[in-house]
């Protein structure tokens, strides 16, 4: 693949900024996007479907979030905004997805609670409560896998995990592949061909 792409590291396209609209955990948001970012001109329906179907966190959820592959960071806010005595930890190898992100968390009220980083910036001490994900399929099989194997053991002993795959991309076949790494998998719900899957120990 050439170009830029949302797993570019560095965009060198102009950025041609835009806001996306959407409605998640019973509010209305906007948030600042712009191009080579994941889902640039709207919130991902894979995005939509596990903000809708998973169990957000709540007032008495602490400890720290991850959003893996935060994009511009609708996972990020609405994580932030939901748990506020919280600390969501938002992770991209893009850095303008990065920049997004981190001004997004400014726009919404919750700078303070999260960490906006590169992959291989975020401590390797951290563990995480909940990790939430729509991960970079695209990216093929093989580096799914290595990202997962990265960061799903860095989930808290009694932590979890929420993933969304569509099903013709793969989902069944990873809930599987998950299995086989001895990880417990639900699929919590299927929705518009999206699976959301919950991961525990």
């Amino acid at each position: 693949m050439t170009g830029d792409h949302y797993f570019t590291a560095e965009p060198t396209a102009a950025a041609a900024p835009r806001e996306v609209e959407f409605t998640a955990a019973g509010r209305e948001w906007t948030l600042a996007s712009a191009a080579n970012v994941f889902s640039a001109d709207r919130l991902d329906a894979g995005t939509a479907v596990l903000l809708r179907k998973a169990r957000l966190p709540h007032a008495a959820t602490t400890g720290a979030l991850l959003d893996l592959g935060c994009g511009f960071g609708p996972i990020t806010c609405v994580l932030a905004v939901s748990a506020p005595a919280g600390t969501v930890w938002a992770v991209d190898v893009n850095e303008r997805a990065r920049d997004l992100t981190t001004a997004n968390a400014a726009r919404v009220g919750v700078a303070d609670r999260v960490r906006v980083h590169a992959p291989d910036d975020v401590p390797q001490d951290v563990t995480f409560t909940q990790i939430w994900s729509n991960p970079p399929i695209r990216i093929g099989k093989t580096e799914l896998h290595d990202l997962l194997r990265r960061w799903l053991p860095r989930l808290a002993p009694d932590g979890v995990g929420w993933l969304v795959v569509a099903r013709h991309l793969g989902g069944d076949s990873l809930h599987r592949w998950l299995v086989d790494q001895g990880w417990q998998v639900e699929r919590h719900a299927s929705q518009k061909g999206y699976r959301v899957l919950r991961i525990t120990r």
